[in-house]
Protein backbone atom coordinates (compact mmCIF):
# COMPACT_ATOMS: atom_id res chain seq x y z
CA UNK A 1 0.00 0.00 0.00
CA UNK A 2 1.39 3.52 -1.08
CA UNK A 3 2.03 5.88 1.63
CA UNK A 4 2.20 9.09 -0.24
CA UNK A 5 -0.06 11.60 0.30
CA UNK A 6 -2.47 11.99 -2.92
CA UNK A 7 -0.78 15.53 -3.55
CA UNK A 8 2.37 14.12 -3.07
CA UNK A 9 4.99 14.95 -5.77
CA UNK A 10 5.92 12.90 -8.88
CA UNK A 11 9.15 13.58 -8.08
CA UNK A 12 9.27 11.68 -4.61
CA UNK A 13 7.33 8.69 -5.91
CA UNK A 14 10.37 8.59 -8.89
CA UNK A 15 12.71 8.62 -5.94
CA UNK A 16 11.43 5.76 -4.34
CA UNK A 17 11.33 3.76 -7.17
CA UNK A 18 14.57 4.67 -7.45
CA UNK A 19 16.15 4.14 -3.98
CA UNK A 20 15.59 1.56 -1.36
CA UNK A 21 16.94 3.60 1.46
CA UNK A 22 14.06 6.39 0.43
CA UNK A 23 10.95 3.79 -0.22
CA UNK A 24 11.64 2.37 3.09
CA UNK A 25 10.94 5.41 4.94
CA UNK A 26 7.82 5.47 2.65
CA UNK A 27 5.99 2.48 2.32
CA UNK A 28 4.22 0.48 5.40
CA UNK A 29 6.70 -2.52 6.49
CA UNK A 30 5.39 -5.89 7.02
CA UNK A 31 4.37 -6.72 10.74
CA UNK A 32 4.44 -2.62 11.63
CA UNK A 33 2.14 -2.50 14.65
CA UNK A 34 -0.18 0.38 15.76
CA UNK A 35 1.61 -0.27 19.38
CA UNK A 36 4.45 -1.67 20.89
CA UNK A 37 4.81 -2.25 24.38
CA UNK A 38 6.92 0.49 26.09
CA UNK A 39 5.93 3.07 23.36
CA UNK A 40 3.35 5.38 22.77
CA UNK A 41 1.43 7.00 19.81
CA UNK A 42 2.16 10.62 21.24
CA UNK A 43 5.85 9.96 23.62
CA UNK A 44 5.96 13.95 23.94
CA UNK A 45 2.53 14.53 25.37
CA UNK A 46 1.50 16.66 21.96
CA UNK A 47 -2.19 16.00 22.41
CA UNK A 48 -2.50 17.25 25.80
CA UNK A 49 -0.33 20.03 25.29
CA UNK A 50 -2.22 22.12 23.52
CA UNK A 51 -3.10 24.42 26.56
CA UNK A 52 -4.47 27.97 25.95
CA UNK A 53 -3.42 28.38 22.51
CA UNK A 54 -4.45 25.55 19.73
CA UNK A 55 -1.53 25.08 17.44
CA UNK A 56 1.25 26.63 19.79
CA UNK A 57 3.20 23.59 21.63
CA UNK A 58 6.41 24.26 24.14
CA UNK A 59 8.60 22.40 25.40
CA UNK A 60 11.67 24.71 26.23
CA UNK A 61 11.60 27.77 27.75
CA UNK A 62 13.19 30.02 24.53
CA UNK A 63 11.43 28.06 22.06
CA UNK A 64 7.88 27.20 20.36
CA UNK A 65 6.71 25.02 18.02
CA UNK A 66 3.73 26.10 15.85
CA UNK A 67 1.51 23.41 13.95
CA UNK A 68 0.56 24.99 10.63
CA UNK A 69 -0.24 22.00 8.77
CA UNK A 70 -1.88 18.58 9.00
CA UNK A 71 -0.07 17.61 5.51
CA UNK A 72 3.51 16.72 4.18
CA UNK A 73 5.13 15.55 1.09
CA UNK A 74 5.65 12.33 1.87
CA UNK A 75 3.94 10.05 5.31
CA UNK A 76 7.16 9.08 6.79
CA UNK A 77 6.81 5.57 8.43
CA UNK A 78 9.53 7.00 11.24
CA UNK A 79 7.92 10.47 12.06
CA UNK A 80 7.31 11.31 15.72
CA UNK A 81 3.22 12.56 14.77
CA UNK A 82 2.69 10.04 12.62
CA UNK A 83 -0.22 8.52 15.23
CA UNK A 84 -1.34 11.82 15.88
CA UNK A 85 -1.17 14.42 12.90
CA UNK A 86 -5.05 14.95 11.93
CA UNK A 87 -6.04 14.76 15.76
CA UNK A 88 -3.70 18.11 17.19
CA UNK A 89 -4.81 21.10 16.26
CA UNK A 90 -3.55 23.77 14.10
CA UNK A 91 -3.03 27.24 13.22
CA UNK A 92 -5.55 27.81 10.75
CA UNK A 93 -7.38 31.47 11.05
CA UNK A 94 -5.89 35.40 11.52
CA UNK A 95 -7.22 35.34 15.51
CA UNK A 96 -5.60 31.81 15.98
CA UNK A 97 -2.50 33.33 14.26
CA UNK A 98 -2.51 36.43 16.59
CA UNK A 99 -2.94 34.02 19.92
CA UNK A 100 0.31 32.67 18.96
CA UNK A 101 1.48 35.72 18.75
CA UNK A 102 0.29 37.28 21.81
CA UNK A 103 1.84 33.95 23.67
CA UNK A 104 5.19 34.40 22.44
CA UNK A 105 5.08 38.48 23.30
CA UNK A 106 3.95 37.34 26.96
CA UNK A 107 7.04 35.23 27.24
CA UNK A 108 10.10 37.73 26.30
CA UNK A 109 12.25 34.34 27.12
CA UNK A 110 11.11 32.59 23.01
CA UNK A 111 13.35 33.70 20.55
CA UNK A 112 13.05 30.73 18.21
CA UNK A 113 9.72 30.12 16.73
CA UNK A 114 9.65 26.58 14.70
CA UNK A 115 6.43 26.19 11.98
CA UNK A 116 6.14 22.60 11.64
CA UNK A 117 3.06 20.08 11.13
CA UNK A 118 3.12 18.96 9.10
CA UNK A 119 5.24 20.69 6.77
CA UNK A 120 4.74 24.35 6.18
CA UNK A 121 5.56 24.45 2.62
CA UNK A 122 2.69 22.66 1.84
CA UNK A 123 0.49 25.80 1.91
CA UNK A 124 0.90 28.43 -0.25
CA UNK A 125 3.36 30.89 -0.34
CA UNK A 126 0.61 33.46 0.84
CA UNK A 127 0.26 31.72 3.75
CA UNK A 128 3.50 30.56 4.50
CA UNK A 129 4.86 34.07 4.31
CA UNK A 130 2.01 35.42 6.63
CA UNK A 131 3.53 33.01 9.38
CA UNK A 132 6.97 33.89 8.93
CA UNK A 133 6.29 37.79 8.85
CA UNK A 134 4.30 37.62 11.73
CA UNK A 135 7.31 36.09 13.93
CA UNK A 136 9.64 37.98 11.96
CA UNK A 137 8.30 41.13 13.15
CA UNK A 138 8.47 40.55 16.62
CA UNK A 139 11.53 42.20 18.20
CA UNK A 140 12.59 38.99 20.83
CA UNK A 141 12.54 36.55 18.26
CA UNK A 142 15.91 35.77 16.09
CA UNK A 143 15.12 33.19 14.39
CA UNK A 144 11.95 31.69 12.89
CA UNK A 145 12.71 27.76 11.38
CA UNK A 146 10.68 26.62 8.68
CA UNK A 147 10.85 22.96 9.15
CA UNK A 148 10.06 20.68 5.86
CA UNK A 149 11.15 18.05 3.93
CA UNK A 150 10.61 19.64 0.48
CA UNK A 151 13.76 19.92 -0.41
CA UNK A 152 14.27 15.82 -0.37
CA UNK A 153 10.32 15.38 -1.34
CA UNK A 154 9.39 18.10 -3.39
CA UNK A 155 12.55 20.20 -4.21
CA UNK A 156 10.59 22.09 -7.15
CA UNK A 157 8.38 23.64 -3.81
CA UNK A 158 11.34 25.77 -3.57
CA UNK A 159 11.21 28.10 -6.24
CA UNK A 160 13.27 31.43 -6.39
CA UNK A 161 10.64 33.84 -5.40
CA UNK A 162 9.96 32.15 -2.38
CA UNK A 163 13.37 31.61 -1.57
CA UNK A 164 14.02 35.47 -1.60
CA UNK A 165 10.99 36.37 0.00
CA UNK A 166 11.62 34.00 3.18
CA UNK A 167 15.14 35.52 3.32
CA UNK A 168 14.14 39.13 2.94
CA UNK A 169 13.74 39.28 7.09
CA UNK A 170 16.76 37.61 7.72
CA UNK A 171 15.39 35.70 10.84
CA UNK A 172 14.27 32.54 8.48
CA UNK A 173 16.74 29.43 9.02
CA UNK A 174 15.71 26.10 7.43
CA UNK A 175 15.49 22.61 9.11
CA UNK A 176 15.33 19.50 6.64
CA UNK A 177 15.73 16.43 7.14
CA UNK A 178 18.20 13.77 4.70
CA UNK A 179 18.23 10.44 5.69
CA UNK A 180 20.61 8.73 2.79
CA UNK A 181 22.44 10.19 0.43
CA UNK A 182 20.57 8.99 -2.65
CA UNK A 183 18.04 11.75 -1.54
CA UNK A 184 20.91 14.39 -2.40
CA UNK A 185 19.64 14.85 -6.11
CA UNK A 186 20.30 17.15 -8.28
CA UNK A 187 16.95 18.93 -7.76
CA UNK A 188 17.84 18.59 -4.25
CA UNK A 189 20.86 20.44 -4.03
CA UNK A 190 19.34 23.21 -6.59
CA UNK A 191 16.81 23.98 -4.23
CA UNK A 192 19.39 24.22 -1.44
CA UNK A 193 21.41 26.78 -3.53
CA UNK A 194 18.35 28.91 -3.97
CA UNK A 195 17.52 29.12 -0.35
CA UNK A 196 20.98 29.86 0.67
CA UNK A 197 21.51 32.38 -2.35
CA UNK A 198 18.43 34.13 -0.40
CA UNK A 199 20.94 34.30 2.45
CA UNK A 200 19.07 31.33 4.80
CA UNK A 201 21.15 28.94 6.30
CA UNK A 202 20.11 25.21 5.93
CA UNK A 203 20.68 22.62 8.16
CA UNK A 204 19.58 19.04 8.58
CA UNK A 205 18.33 16.85 11.19
CA UNK A 206 18.57 13.08 9.70
CA UNK A 207 17.20 9.94 11.73
CA UNK A 208 19.31 6.87 12.44
CA UNK A 209 17.13 4.23 10.98
CA UNK A 210 17.70 0.80 10.29
CA UNK A 211 18.18 -0.10 6.37
CA UNK A 212 18.60 3.20 5.30
CA UNK A 213 22.13 4.92 7.16
CA UNK A 214 23.05 2.77 10.00
CA UNK A 215 26.30 1.69 9.21
CA UNK A 216 29.57 4.39 9.40
CA UNK A 217 29.89 4.24 5.35
CA UNK A 218 26.55 5.15 4.68
CA UNK A 219 26.69 7.74 7.49
CA UNK A 220 29.66 9.27 6.24
CA UNK A 221 28.71 8.99 2.44
CA UNK A 222 25.56 11.09 3.81
CA UNK A 223 27.37 14.01 5.72
CA UNK A 224 29.60 14.29 2.95
CA UNK A 225 27.15 14.96 0.28
CA UNK A 226 25.47 17.11 2.33
CA UNK A 227 28.47 19.49 2.91
CA UNK A 228 29.11 19.22 -0.64
CA UNK A 229 25.64 21.08 -0.77
CA UNK A 230 26.35 23.10 2.19
CA UNK A 231 24.07 21.75 4.30
CA UNK A 232 25.04 22.05 7.64
CA UNK A 233 24.57 18.31 9.35
CA UNK A 234 22.77 19.32 12.38
CA UNK A 235 21.49 16.66 14.21
CA UNK A 236 21.31 12.41 14.12
CA UNK A 237 18.41 11.46 16.34
CA UNK A 238 17.99 8.42 17.59
CA UNK A 239 14.59 7.23 16.66
CA UNK A 240 11.93 8.70 19.00
CA UNK A 241 9.73 6.56 21.22
CA UNK A 242 7.14 6.29 19.04
CA UNK A 243 4.85 2.76 18.33
CA UNK A 244 4.78 1.19 15.40
CA UNK A 245 8.46 1.90 14.25
CA UNK A 246 10.17 -1.16 16.23
CA UNK A 247 12.01 -2.02 12.46
CA UNK A 248 13.72 1.04 12.36
CA UNK A 249 15.55 1.05 15.42
CA UNK A 250 19.03 1.04 16.10
CA UNK A 251 20.69 0.06 19.47
CA UNK A 252 22.58 2.53 21.13
CA UNK A 253 26.16 0.78 20.59
CA UNK A 254 25.69 1.03 17.44
CA UNK A 255 25.06 4.63 17.28
CA UNK A 256 28.28 5.66 19.00
CA UNK A 257 30.43 2.82 16.61
CA UNK A 258 28.57 5.00 13.94
CA UNK A 259 29.23 8.33 15.16
CA UNK A 260 33.03 7.27 16.30
CA UNK A 261 33.65 5.87 12.89
CA UNK A 262 32.42 9.02 11.44
CA UNK A 263 34.44 11.38 13.77
CA UNK A 264 37.16 9.81 12.67
CA UNK A 265 37.18 10.36 9.29
CA UNK A 266 35.85 14.05 8.67
CA UNK A 267 36.39 17.27 10.25
CA UNK A 268 33.79 19.31 12.99
CA UNK A 269 31.87 21.75 10.21
CA UNK A 270 30.48 18.33 8.57
CA UNK A 271 30.18 16.55 11.78
CA UNK A 272 26.67 16.44 13.59
CA UNK A 273 25.47 15.94 17.12
CA UNK A 274 24.47 12.17 17.86
CA UNK A 275 21.63 12.84 20.00
CA UNK A 276 18.37 11.31 21.85
CA UNK A 277 14.88 13.44 22.35
CA UNK A 278 13.88 11.82 25.62
CA UNK A 279 10.12 12.88 26.40
CA UNK A 280 10.37 15.14 29.54
CA UNK A 281 14.47 16.13 29.40
CA UNK A 282 15.60 19.78 29.47
CA UNK A 283 17.37 19.14 26.21
CA UNK A 284 18.52 16.93 23.72
CA UNK A 285 20.72 14.12 25.40
CA UNK A 286 24.26 13.23 23.53
CA UNK A 287 24.32 9.49 22.81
Amino acid sequence: MSEFPEYASTYARELAARSRAFALQVFEGKGELAQEDGFSPDPFGELGRAGKVPGLKQRFPDRVLVMTSERCFMNCRHCTRRGILGKTPIVETPAQLKACLEYVKKHPQVRDVLLSGGDVLTLPDAKVLEFVNAFAALPQVDMVRVCTRALCANPARITAKLSQALGHSRKVWVNTQFNCADELTPAAVQAADRLLAAGIPVSCQTVLLKGVNDTGPKMLRLLRALSAARIRPYYVFMCDPVAGIGRFRVDLAKARAIENYCAERIGGLALPRFVIDQPGAKRKMPI
